[in-house]
């Protein structure tokens, strides 16, 4: 029997499962001396998402924030999140932009890196593993928990002989979902420590309710190293409370040695703080069907997000029940990024389009053909064949993933140049361009230059302009087809850049439709409404001639990139542009011959069934 050490995860995965990871940094360093004095075994601050959500919503340089947290907790060991050879992207880079990113991230200020790899693949956690030993921090190898017909307790007890022998220096047993129930983890934790003599660390989210059981039965069975986040941010998808732990573990073999009064100044702070952030809350209290989905914390926030920006959350139900068919004609990956996403979003559109499989995302084709590595089982031929096919293949990867990309750090640095129209740049730039190549640019050119502060009465102000515009273009539009139309548009989520889009719809159908605007004040404001806005997207003039067929957005996305011409010539089954949404690609292809009429442009926010091209 040992004192039991705790990773504190308030900073990283806390937020990250509870509010849409938005935490700002300027709410993390007043407290941050406090948490640095209580004794953590080490705090996990940096990777998972929240990278990503620091430059795509935040307007914060993630590199930063990771200097500025190393400045004030000087004497705790910073850990972060890893995803093997995804690092904190989606896809799989190049073994040169995984060893400058594990080099520029130790010297940052990140000493323990907790690398994993979504199917349990460990040849996708080779070089990175390799490269953390190299700059002389702790690795630390991490399995995957799920359950399926081929996951079982050898299973996990060979992925733990393979971690050592790999070299890391600790194994944690990641249970993102709250899968694990209390007897199970004395049985999978005992059995690891007994053909494994590392340190071991068990990470358990709250989701389902058991989490408190669980860490105990597998302090009892060896556990080295709990993961728990301050009590005001700890549950629901989030983990077990820091101070309940502390409290169980007080007066036994396994105490801490953690002080609750200290712990408990932490959690007013903290609880006081989240306050700033209840519009991203997480809706999940206790969710015991959990068992039957199998869906992460953060995963479950994410799915909750997601269909709300697809105007579609009274089918969130309906999406859990989807998963599981998914996560079985995928070959049982474990649900975590990058798997929890591409496995996720591809039960949104199969649910939003009525139909199992009518798109197949691009992050989908390639985890069925094996480029983000070999899955548990094999995944379901037909969509096998059906991926290999739409991607122009003939076979699936077999080898290391990352084998097949050639290195691409040369390459990033002209891009980045090239973006920031300079001659040098920095490596910290270059990677950051690396990881998001869709979103960096943006954040490149509003970091220096942050929107000026919006107060609640402004933005209560605007959305009611908004709804006032809105609802006098109801009444100039008489007609039933606008009225139709204009209805389907939710003013509150309404961008005012996106009202001429909007109403220069209203005006083509109008004109489509041959439809008469007899009112004075109609026809006026039938030439004049946001002219200037209508210009901006260069939405098509209308046709005398009808189209073939007319593209319709399957999702509330934004138009990432236009691949034909207005006029050209396409064939049925070409891309004619990609949407991003909910951090995947889309393709959108011509459905018959023909030439394209772009209406949209690079960039705009579409709603799902907004037109994107019309087909003559």
């Amino acid at each position: 029997m040992k004192k039991i050490l705790i990773t504190d995860v308030t900073l990283r995965d806390a937020h990250q499962s509870l509010i849409a990871t938005r935490l700002k940094t300027e709410d993390m360093l007043p407290i941050a001396p406090v948490m640095n004095s209580i004794g953590f075994f080490s705090m996990e601050v940096w990777g998972g998402a929240t990278f990503d959500t620091a430059i795509r919503f935040l307007n914060e340089d993630p590199w930063q924030r990771l200097r500025q947290l190393k400045a004030v907790l000087p004497n705790t060991p910073l850990q972060m999140l890893l995803r093997g050879q995804n690092l904190v992207g989606y896809r799989h880079y190049a073994d040169d932009i995984v060893e400058n990113f594990i080099f520029k991230a130790a010297e940052y200020g990140i000493d323990i890196f907790r690398i994993f790899d979504a199917l349990n693949d460990f040849r996708n956690l080779q070089k990175a593993v390799e490269t953390v030993k190299k700059v002389g921090k702790h690795a630390q190898g991490t399995i995957s928990y799920t359950i399926s017909p081929v996951h079982t307790i050898e299973t996990f007890v060979q992925n733990a002989k393979d971690l050592k022998n790999m070299g890391v220096d600790s194994i944690c047993i990641k249970d993102m979902a709250g899968l694990l129930l209390p007897e199970q983890t004395y049985d999978l934790i005992k059995a690891i420590k007994e053909a494994v003599d590392l340190p071991l660390a068990l990470h358990s989210h709250a989701t389902s309710g058991v989490s408190v059981a669980t860490l105990l039965k597998g302090i009892e069975a060896g556990a080295d190293i709990i993961d728990t986040a301050i009590s005001s941010m700890s549950m629901q998808t989030s983990h077990s409370p820091t101070e309940a732990m502390v409290a169980c573990l007080k007066d036994t073999p396994y105490d801490t040695g953690l002080d609750l009064e200290l712990l408990n100044d932490i959690a007013k702070y903290f609880s006081k703080v989240r306050e700033k952030y209840h519009e991203y809350e997480t809706n999940t209290i206790v969710d015991t069907k959990i068992f039957l989905y199998q869906v992460p914390g953060g995963m479950l926030s994410n799915l909750e997000s997601q269909l709300k920006q697809q105007n579609a959350y009274e089918k969130y139900e309906e999406v859990l029940h989807e998963i599981p068919q998914v996560r079985k004609d995928f070959g049982y990956p474990p649900l975590v990024t990058p798997t929890s996403q591409i496995v996720g979003t591809q039960a949104v559109i199969n649910v939003l389009a009525g139909q199992r499989y009518k798109t197949l995302t691009n992050e989908s084709k390639n985890l069925l053909i094996g480029n983000y590595g070999k899955t548990p089982a094999e995944p379901d031929p037909e969509l096998v064949k059906r991926a290999l096919k739409e991607l122009g293949l003939e076979k699936t990867v077999t080898m290391r993933p990352a084998d097949l990309i050639k290195p691409e750090l040369d390459l990033m640095i002209e891009k980045t140049k090239e973006i920031q129209k300079k001659t040098k740049v920095t490596l910290e730039d270059v990677l950051t361009y690396a990881l998001f190549p869709h979103i960096a640019p943006a954040f490149f050119e509003t970091r220096n230059n942050p929107p000026a502060a919006t107060t609640q009465k402004e933005k209560a102000e605007e959305k009611q302009k908004i709804k006032d515009e809105v609802k006098g273009y109801l009444v100039n539009f008489e007609g039933h087809e606008f009225k139709i139309l204009v209805k389907e548009v939710e003013p509150e989520k309404l961008a005012l850049s996106s009202i001429g889009m909007v109403m220069s719809n209203v005006i083509n159908q109008a004109q489509n439709l041959k439809t008469e605007i007899t009112s004075p004040k109609a026809e006026e404001n039938a030439k004049t409404i946001n002219k200037p806005q209508v210009e901006e997207q260069k939405v098509a003039q209308p046709s005398a001639e009808k189209p073939k067929d007319t593209i319709i957005s399957p999702v509330t996305g934004t138009v990432l990139k236009i691949l034909k011409e207005n006029g050209e010539q396409v064939k049925s089954g070409d891309v004619v542009l990609t949407l991003e949404a909910m951090k995947v690609e889309f393709e959108i292809k011509a459905q018959v011959d023909g030439k394209v009429k772009i209406l949209v442009t690079k960039g705009d926010v579409v709603q799902s069934e907004d037109p994107l091209c019309e087909i003559y």
